[in-house]
């Protein structure tokens, strides 16, 4: 019961970090990750509050899903679609009332820190295991259900149909093309092809050590006595095999 609170409580702190990063990442103005691209441009076709919007669409996602798969939906994807794009929209409200005019250099500052927030999130959302969301499971569905391409490559090619879309909308909403840039950017290249890596680090010294607890002798200061002591051999063997098996299990690249 204790590991299902931390489980829970790691999830809902993700998901609002998750959303807080796309208000500072707004805030920005260099561009989001692809999905939130995709509503930011549907969001000028579609004039109603971003939060409403994400709900909205990621609802009827939601109900694809269930139709199709619905072991991937679990509470973490309803948290997410019930919380996440009001705690964007409201954030980024909130931080363009603090700082109504940012320099180049806050801006580049504010995307870095949405970088890191959204893998911290990340992690905690992903080493929870409570479900995925709405976006994720589409790009599940297709490599594991439908055999299409490797998770990878259809998240790849989810990304580029949301980024493509996004902007089509945006267009079509009046939208003019320089301003494009403000959620299509470096940031949007950043988080599709950078965020594995750290969100992995994140998953070592933070989420995997909250969720467990740190270990008193980590596995790179294994003591000598492994080699002379056959118990503690048995122990240190098992005890490597069970982090292997929970970071495949919990690494979202991993095709789990």
């Amino acid at each position: 019961m204790e590991m299902l609170k931390k489980r829970i409580i790691m999830c809902i702190v993700g998901v609002l970090l998750s959303g807080i990063s796309v208000g500072i990442f707004k805030l920005a103005a260099f561009g989001v990750d692809p999905y939130q691209s995709f509503n930011s441009g549907l969001n000028q076709l579609i004039p109603i509050s971003y939060g409403t919007l994400y709900t909205a669409f990621s609802l009827i996602t939601l109900v694809v899903i269930f139709l199709i798969d619905r072991h991937y939906i679990g509470l973490a994807t309803l948290i997410n679609l019930t919380i996440l794009g009001y705690v964007a929209d409201y954030s980024h409200k909130f931080f363009l009332y603090l700082f109504p005019e940012l320099t180049i250099a806050a801006r580049l500052a504010c995307l870095l820190i949405g970088i890191l927030l959204t893998c911290i999130a990340a992690s905690l959302y992903f080493t929870a295991d409570l479900g995925v969301s709405t976006y994720d499971a589409l790009s599940l569905i297709a490599a594991h259900k439908w055999k299409l391409a490797k998770f990878r490559t259809c998240r790849m090619i989810s990304d580029f149909i949301c980024v493509s879309v996004g902007i089509a909308a945006f267009l079509a909403g009046g939208g003019k093309l320089p301003a494009v840039l403000s959620f299509v950017g470096i940031g949007t290249v950043v988080t599709a092809f950078l965020m594995g890596p750290m969100i992995d680090f994140f998953n070592v010294h933070l989420a995997q050590p909250i969720l467990r607890g740190r270990q008193r002798h980590p596995i790179w200061k294994i003591s000598t006595e492994i080699f002379t002591n056959p118990r503690k051999r048995r122990v240190y063997v098992k005890f490597f095999l069970y982090q292997t098996e929970n970071f495949l299990r919990m690494n979202p690249f991993s095709g789990r």
